[in-house]
């Protein structure tokens, strides 16, 4: 795969899965817009999200044709593992500009910015940490 067409694929499957993360942060706040339905909403979205973008990842990304439960549970966990700096950067941005602007446009630019930087790095650790097997063999 070229890089141009790595960069597409995973600008793509990034925004399907900020697409699915927003949008179970919209229904979850739909019950109202407590503090503690804010941090429901962002945990709901975010598990959504990590779950398409591993499935998306894993197999048109890495190109990981493993399968089992054991190599996909301790994939997922990797995968899941190299998220929690990258989740970090989102929710903080995102409550952010949650707390400055007090909208929900704000809220969601705030979780496109937070997302974007947490993905371009997250797509290094997964290379180097959770695909490697697939990974050396590309280059």
């Amino acid at each position: 795969m070229t890089l141009q067409q790595l960069l597409v694929r995973y600008t793509a499957f990034a925004a399907a899965a900020t697409a699915v993360n927003l949008a179970t942060q919209r229904a979850v706040l739909q019950l109202g817009e407590t503090g503690v339905l804010f941090t429901a909403a962002m945990a709901a979205g975010t598990l959504t999200g990590l779950v398409v973008k591993y499935l998306l990842d894993k197999r048109w990304i890495f190109f990981d044709q493993q399968s089992g439960l054991k190599h996909q549970g301790r994939t997922f966990l990797l995968y899941s593992l190299m998220g929690v700096a990258t989740t970090a950067v989102f929710w903080i941005t995102e409550t952010l500009f949650w707390l400055t602007f007090g909208t929900d446009a704000a809220r969601e630019a705030g979780a496109v910015l937070g997302l974007v930087v947490g993905y371009t790095v997250k797509y290094q650790l997964d290379r180097h940490f959770v695909f490697t097997r697939r990974a050396a063999e590309a280059e």
